[in-house]
């Protein structure tokens, strides 16, 4: 099989191209066992800069039976150039991982970059994907972001979409585009609805929800780290490692197991941010946790509040996905796989 990965260069992109590099196969659309014989990262950012870390990813996502690792192909260009994506699929593709995107913040503060990346170039990526004579799989990495207003607690799978922000808006667009292209025939999507991540390692990012990963990576790491919002403020959050399972569990799936719709609320943890900070303690002690500091930021606090914190995710379950048991699992999980070692 031939795996394209977009936004390869990034936390999960580099992970989940480690984690089946180190698998070896994946379901076809037909729905059978193929060995990978080529994965290809697409990012802004060159191999070199490719992220290291001790992942486990691969164990928590099964392993294959292929007995030769795939080859690693570059491509190194901007998504909304088209030239770009000519270089990165081709008609021996059997599978394309969308994660490339704008992130929340940014997408909020610059709308047309938001729509030229989460929009336009997705839209791009469809359609070349339809210039393939074999219908290729095509997994979205959407957002809980596409919901919005008022909603029941807990969400189920069919909520309606009414997105608050501008990078929900998008998100919600690309959705319905794959649900079109599939029913179609073009190719064969799957959009999942990923919870926050975290822990993320490295820098903070735009994201409207870094803060959820930088109250337990900055103390862990010796530094302060200020929360914008309030301790009782409830998130759906999602550990690395139960996030690169879920995307190639959502790609295994049996595409007519989705029913009407091929979007899936993968399944997360529902915490307050003052839980989150109470398993930090939990696991590293008082004086680590101190170093998280109470700083409202309105922006902030007023694009998170729009998010569901709690859902029902009835048919990611029934997919093969699964959330994190608690949130200390998670912080153990970050000091286990990307705490750096000093």
């Amino acid at each position: 099989m031939r795996i394209v990965i977009t936004g390869a260069r990034g936390f999960l992109g580099a992970r989940l191209a480690r984690a089946l590099a180190a698998r070896g196969t994946l379901v076809d659309a037909e729905g059978t066992p193929r060995a990978i014989r080529e994965i290809v990262a697409v990012d802004s950012i060159p191999l070199e800069s490719a992220p290291a870390g001790r992942d486990p990813a691969a164990v928590d996502a099964g392993s294959g039976s292929a007995t030769a690792r795939p080859a690693i192909t570059s491509v190194v260009g901007d998504l909304t150039d088209p030239e770009t994506i000519g270089r990165a699929l081709d008609g021996g593709t059997d599978t394309v991982f969308h994660l490339a995107a704008v992130v929340s913040g940014a997408a909020e503060a610059d709308f047309d970059l938001g729509m030229r990346v989460n929009v336009d170039a997705t839209r791009r990526l469809l359609d070349a994907c339809r210039a393939i004579a074999r219908p290729p799989k095509f997994v979205f990495a959407s957002s809980l972001a596409v919901f919005g207003g008022t909603l029941p607690d807990p969400v189920p799978d069919d909520a309606l979409l009414h997105p608050q922000t501008s990078y929900g808006a998008q998100k919600a667009i690309a959705e319905l585009l794959v649900d079109d292209m599939t029913r179609k025939g073009y190719l064969d999507g799957r959009s999942l609805r990923l919870p926050t991540v975290t822990v993320r390692p490295g820098k903070p990012n735009r994201a409207a929800s870094s803060f959820a990963s930088g109250i337990v990576r900055e103390p862990l790491s010796g530094t302060d780290a200020e929360c914008p919002v309030a301790p009782g403020t409830r998130m759906w959050v999602i550990s690395p490692r139960a996030v690169i399972a879920n995307l190639i569990a959502g790609h295994d799936a049996d595409g007519a197991s989705f029913g009407e719709s091929r979007a899936v609320n993968v399944p997360g943890l529902c915490v307050g941010v003052g839980e989150m900070v109470d398993a930090l303690r939990e696991v590293a002690g008082e004086a680590v946790a101190a170093r998280v500091r109470w700083q409202r930021d309105p922006a902030i606090d007023r694009m998170v509040s729009t998010w569901p914190a709690n859902f029902t995710p009835e048919k990611g379950l029934a997919l093969g996905m699964h959330g994190d048991r608690d949130f200390t699992a998670i912080v153990r999980a970050y000091i286990d796989d990307d705490l750096p070692r000093g």
